[in-house]
């Protein structure tokens, strides 16, 4: 058998150590365990976070316990009868205050933010004959003319690495040879995509076309005359008075952004359904060109598109998947460096594309701690909080050494859908945020299923969470989304009810082989 160095060095360690136990206990002395290596640190902060969490609770029940006793010690008739009498003079004061409380009771109700609840949600799964092996790819854009050999050598290492596996979908016009980037092309494929997402979300929903009071569509790179929601108009034959919207160029958090506008149009908007359609488009934004930044998101990016069914009916509640607890927006497009990391522009030889910076990971880190610094005092547990405020008071005030404490949002979510831009920010969110591989499955799984497919990936993370039958009733999923801009947007959602898999989800067929060992 063979041992390294380290591991070599590990065993002894541990053999000098039984030793030296067995040692003492021969001389008949009490050896005490190392409790650094036998008490397990995280149910230790557990138990801090129940003991925070329920502090409140730990008080107020032997106060209302004395209270009790208090009373049931002094009911005697004498004093309940000075308690009528004292009631019977003031009638006029307890009607005056009952009268306020019902006029502040029906006030909260009307002002209260209506709750927005998600119904149900379809992504859409292309046919088998747009698979992209990466065989395939390769052949195909050598094939094109228009790459040179070291541009071909760049875009085979960076499928290599980037996490992608060998099914995901291009778009038709991309299998051809030569290419046909026509906007024709572009037209059939938003069709296929939308329209394909659409009809599983109204199949399963039993919702009827008619019944859709809002509609908003999110594209970056692909926005025609009509728009692309004008054709959603004109296929389904939606109602005249629709209040439809149509995002563009706002990159891959525009889902998120998408899912804002709906929940502050249905805020306004009584009894409606509202359905946000998120999706890219290829046909037209394939890079043709040798610079190496703008060749990065042919290896990326990938054919997708989800559906949903968002609703502030009272009565949607029972048949919803998820109510929308919270959206937390973060712009960083005041900064030049922010602005232009993700970059549509022309190359030398006039050929367009989408450009990424080196300092892309670096800005989106940036925009990430200024989005969880908002959201933080939203969603984590007092304890979480306390020790984040401790650290800072030490810092600030005490000019203490000490490091940044990093909050525990594994105690306020239970499921994340980190958006698939990406192996490297996959990576990194699963290290800052200090996740286990687990909480970062459904994004890796997501990326080497579909590849990236901007805005819509945190909706085919959340189908492979469904489709694993993980979401429990009261479960939290936070979703976070990066884009052009540059943003960074999460969106908060409890579950409603234990959710089960929606029929012909984009998982249906493969589930069973997930998840799969990742090659780096």
């Amino acid at each position: 058998m063979t041992v390294t160095s380290g591991g070599g060095a590990a065993v002894g360690v541990q053999i000098h150590q039984q030793q030296k136990q067995k040692q003492q206990q021969q001389q008949g002395r009490t050896v005490l365990p190392d409790f650094q290596k036998s008490v397990n640190l995280k149910y230790v902060k557990l138990g801090y976070h129940y003991l925070i969490s329920n502090l409140l609770t730990l008080f107020l029940v032997p106060l209302i316990l004395v209270t009790l006793i208090q009373v049931c010690q002094t009911t005697e008739l004498e004093h309940l009868r000075h308690l009528w009498v004292h009631l019977q003079y003031n009638l006029i004061t307890i009607l005056t205050c009952s009268a306020v409380l019902v006029l502040g009771l029906t006030l909260y109700g009307v002002t209260r933010p209506r709750p927005v609840y998600l119904v149900e949600s379809a992504c859409f799964r292309a046919a088998d004959h747009l698979k992209a092996p990466f065989s395939s790819f390769m052949n195909h854009s050598r094939l094109t003319g228009d790459f040179e050999e070291s541009s071909l050598e760049f875009q085979r290492k960076i499928l290599e690495r980037s996490g992608l596996g060998e099914e995901t979908y291009v778009p038709e016009a991309m299998h051809s040879i030569p290419p046909e980037p026509s906007m024709a092309a572009a037209r059939a494929e938003a069709e296929q995509v939308m329209f394909g997402a659409l009809d599983n979300l109204f199949h399963n929903s039993n919702l009827k076309p008619k019944d859709i009071g809002i509609l908003i569509v999110n594209c970056s790179l692909f926005n025609p005359t009509p728009s692309l929601s004008a054709m959603i108009v004109n296929k389904y034959k939606l109602r005249g008075n629709i209040r439809s919207f149509n995002l563009g160029g706002m990159g891959c958090s525009a889902g998120v952004i998408a899912v804002d506008l709906a929940k502050d149009l249905l805020q306004v908007h009584r009894n409606t359904y509202a359905v946000v359609v998120s999706t890219e488009n290829i046909t037209q934004n394939w890079y043709f060109g040798n610079k190496k930044s703008m060749l990065i998101p042919n290896c990326l990016f990938r054919v997708g598109c989800s559906a949903l069914l968002l609703s502030n009916k009272p009565a949607d509640r029972r048949r919803a998947k998820y109510r929308l607890v919270h959206v937390v927006r973060t712009h960083r497009g005041a900064d030049d460096k922010a602005f232009r990391c993700v970059y549509q522009e022309q190359d030398d030889a006039g050929k367009t594309g989408v450009s990424l910076s080196k300092d892309l990971m670096a800005i989106a880190g940036g925009a990430l701690k200024t989005n969880i610094t908002t959201l933080g005092p939203l969603v984590l547990p007092i304890s979480e909080q306390l020790l984040f405020f401790t650290t800072l008071l030490m810092k600030k005030l005490f000019k203490a050494d000490v490091k940044p404490y990093i909050p525990d949002f594994k105690l306020a979510f239970d499921h994340f859908c980190i958006h698939a831009g990406g192996r490297a920010v996959i990576d990194e969110l699963e290290k800052n945020l200090q996740l286990l591989p687990e909480h970062v499955e459904a994004s890796r799984m997501t990326l080497h299923r579909f590849g990236n497919t901007s805005s819509s990936s945190i909706w085919y993370e959340l189908s492979y969470i469904e489709a694993k039958g993980r979401i429990k009733k009261g479960n939290r999923v936070w979703q976070i989304a990066f884009g052009s801009g540059f943003k960074c947007n999460s969106a908060v959602w409890q579950a409603l009810r234990n959710v089960r898999p929606s029929p012909n989800g984009p998982w249906e067929d493969c589930i069973d082989k997930y998840p799969v060992e990742i090659v780096t």
